[in-house]
């Protein structure tokens, strides 16, 4: 598994917000904010419902794994897709950093993954409330 989700009541931009808030919490911050939706419209006049990826960022830990592994770049930042389903409900979906981390062989980057698996498995949970 890649990822793990949550799925929340509350209008889409609130969410949003939500999300980024509760990211602050845990030491994150959102480096990018991509709209699929708004981009998938732009270039090729198609009609999506409201998709977000947001490229989170924990500075301190971030740099860690730059200290650890300099190409680590490749697998960074935290992917946070927020995206509303047909029922309008939004679901929230965080990238496994454990499992995207777990493709080295350094150890030191084994156990930064896990960490930051844990931050991000408690923004989940405050999400919940």
């Amino acid at each position: 598994m890649y990822g793990f989700t949550v799925t929340l009541n509350g209008s889409f931009d609130e969410v949003v917000n939500n999300v980024t808030e509760a990211l602050k919490g845990e030491g994150f911050g959102v480096l990018t904010e991509i709209d699929v939706k708004a981009t998938l419209k732009a270039k090729l006049d198609i009609d999506k419902r409201p998709y977000t990826i947001l490229g989170a960022c924990n500075p301190k830990l971030a740099n860690q794994a730059i200290e650890a592994e300099p190409d680590v770049g490749l697998l960074l930042p935290c992917n946070v897709l927020v995206r509303e389903d047909e029922d309008g409900q939004v679901v929230v979906g965080f990238m496994d950093p454990a499992t995207i981390l777990g493709l080295s062989d350094n150890a030191a980057l084994k156990a930064l993954g896990n960490e930051v698996k844990t931050k991000l498995e408690r923004v989940r949970d405050a999400l919940q409330g």
